[in-house]
């Protein structure tokens, strides 16, 4: 089975939420891999995905810009 790479992306992240710098540290470099929708598609997860962890919503300042 073919994984895409925002399910990919998803993956990492969620393994490295315990540490928010290592997070925004993936998040660069998933959104210079990913295309356009796919980053819409990320965008929408990860203000999901930081509800439950606040200590994440710095990183958003890198999907937002």
């Amino acid at each position: 089975m073919k994984i895409t790479m925002v399910a990919y992306t998803k993956n990492i992240l969620e393994r490295v939420s315990f540490d928010p710098k290592l997070f925004c540290k993936e998040l660069e470099k998933a959104l210079k891999m990913l295309l356009p929708y796919e980053i819409e598609q990320l965008t929408v997860w990860l203000l999901n995905y930081t509800i439950k962890k606040p200590e994440l919503r710095q990183c958003l300042i890198y999907v937002k810009s």
